[in-house]
């Protein structure tokens, strides 16, 4: 834990598909992330910077919105290279966030080079650098969580896929519920100290649950069974790739590490199949409207001429009166 205190995931009321994909993603890291969709004031960065607290460092790393590809991946002084004959490395972001968790906020508004740079790194756990002949590997194994509002753009199908897991959440809060989150929060706001220490019990039932889990996943086999599932309803859905299966076979395993069972069932699988196929499945077309059919023309008789040429417009009706513009004063 850091020397700061931050609100216990424990005590964040509400949001449970949040806190489930972020349990799992704490279990096994390799299933790639967690992408959370919702609007402002969501508590995103508070769950996200809760989960810090669930992991063997603590460790909680931000990036900062205008941040270059230097600032992420780090910097090699080549003077010092040449000079000295050695690589001094200045670590960037990725090698602060190693062993635990990258928050990026609002990630679909970075660019892309930097989104696909950083979920490279999220998948393969190794930063490399190289400058001019010259490299330096570090790990950088952290569990990676964006945030983005969908009303302020969206990110290219190519790096949705890259996400592990996605969740959307909802804007609109039952008032009870309301109320209990702004009590919560004035009371951790009024006295962090004393409210930490209060949820300090159920917090660290909720970490030793983690780390119980770790250790048995590797003992949960990643049946046939389970698989076959998974791959029938990835081409039910038309998902691309085949990374929406490896995904959701992971998140089905920590699931059921995360109930303490020793198998995948069929719970485990039905539990985590929005997280993998939300932004992964094709959205189907919707059907062509049917036209609407056109009478058949009636025969017209000869006394009508050739398309009534000499008929008379028809007279305007009176509607009511006219609105009166008003006639603003022009700025001095």
């Amino acid at each position: 834990m850091t020397d700061t205190p931050h609100f216990p995931l424990s005590a964040v009321v509400g949001a449970d598909d949040l806190k489930l994909a972020l349990y799992l993603t704490a279990i096994d890291p390799k299933i790639g992330g967690v992408l959370i969709e919702g609007p402002r004031g969501m508590a995103k960065s508070t769950l996200a910077r809760g989960l810090a607290d669930l992991l063997a460092s603590g460790q909680f790393v931000t990036l900062p919105l205008g941040a270059t590809e230097e600032r992420l991946v780090g910097t090699l002084d080549l003077d010092a290279a040449l000079s000295e004959g050695r690589a001094q490395f200045s670590p960037g972001v990725l090698a602060k966030a190693d062993g635990g968790v990258l928050y990026v906020d609002e990630v679909n508004l970075l660019p892309d080079h930097l989104v696909d740079l950083l979920l490279d790194v999220a998948a393969s756990g190794t930063n490399l650098i190289e400058r001019d002949g010259i490299s330096h590997r570090h790990s950088a194994k952290f569990v990676l969580i964006g945030t983005m509002n969908p009303e302020e753009g969206e990110l290219r199908p190519q790096l949705l896929d890259r996400f592990g897991l996605n969740v959307a959440l909802g804007g609109h809060t039952a008032p009870a519920q309301r109320g209990q989150i702004i009590r919560r929060r004035l009371d951790f706001d009024s006295d962090p100290q004393r409210f930490c220490a209060e949820w300090e019990s159920q917090q660290q039932s909720l970490r030793e649950r983690c780390e119980n889990a770790r250790n048995t996943l590797a003992s949960i086999p990643l049946d046939d069974e389970a698989l076959a599932q998974i791959t029938e309803r990835c081409f039910a859905a038309g998902v691309d790739g085949l990374r929406a299966d490896l995904v959701w076979l992971r998140a089905a395993r920590a699931h059921a590490a995360w109930r303490g069972a020793s198998a995948i069932a069929e719970n485990d699988i039905d539990a985590v199949a929005e997280f993998a196929l939300r932004h992964r499945r094709r959205e189907q077309s919707p059907p062509a409207p049917q036209q609407a059919r056109q009478p058949s023309p009636q025969p017209s008789s000869p006394s009508e001429g050739q398309g009534q040429w000499g008929e008379m417009p028809a007279q305007a009706l009176p509607v009511g009166a006219r609105r009166e513009v008003p006639s603003w004063p022009k700025k001095p």
